[in-house]
């Protein structure tokens, strides 16, 4: 076995691993929706811990955390959609995603699976007039089985002047 075909073997190794991920979705819920999250985006699932507030944040943020010496800001998805609130339980938890180099963290109400919807069962997100805030967060329509999986852009639940609004309420 020469040099190259060792360095073809990791190579190959490489591609495995991101395919891995590819077509990966977390499943959380929120009341009795289930919503995914690409997998490439998420770097940690942790359980809920005090949140410390802070001033003048829109009402979704519910403020920030210290995870691992970082301060990652934290935001309610059910307030982010407009939801009924609920009180938080034991099986409440933070997913912490990456977006634009920033780590923010989306409670909710409890991640399920990991669940993998290959792009042919993964239709586009319907057009409705009306309501175009709601559904901009909506990346795609996963069938899994007999049901319907809501599939978010996790970079337009929170948009690029609100990271920087966010950071700079965190710093200031």
């Amino acid at each position: 076995m020469g040099k190259n075909d060792e360095y073809e073997d990791e190579l190959l190794q490489e591609e495995d691993e991101d395919e891995v991920q590819e077509n990966k979705f977390l499943m959380c819920k929120l009341g009795n929706e289930v919503f995914g999250i690409d997998i490439a985006h998420v770097t940690d699932i942790i359980e809920l811990q005090k949140i410390t507030e802070v001033p003048d944040m829109p009402e979704y943020v519910r403020g920030v955390i210290n995870l691992r010496g970082q301060v990652i800001p934290v935001i309610d998805l059910r307030m982010r959609f407009k939801m009924e609130p609920r009180d938080y339980d034991d099986r409440t938890v933070i997913t912490v995603v990456q977006i634009r180099n920033n780590s923010i963290g989306f409670i909710i109400d409890t991640a399920t699976e990991v669940q993998g919807i290959p792009d042919k069962d993964v239709d586009p997100a319907p057009k409705f007039h009306g309501k175009e805030e709601q559904k901009k967060y909506v990346a795609g329509l996963g069938k899994v089985g007999e049901d319907v999986t809501i599939l978010l852009d996790v970079e337009k639940l929170v948009e690029e002047e609100e990271v920087e609004e966010i950071n700079s309420g965190i710093s200031s």
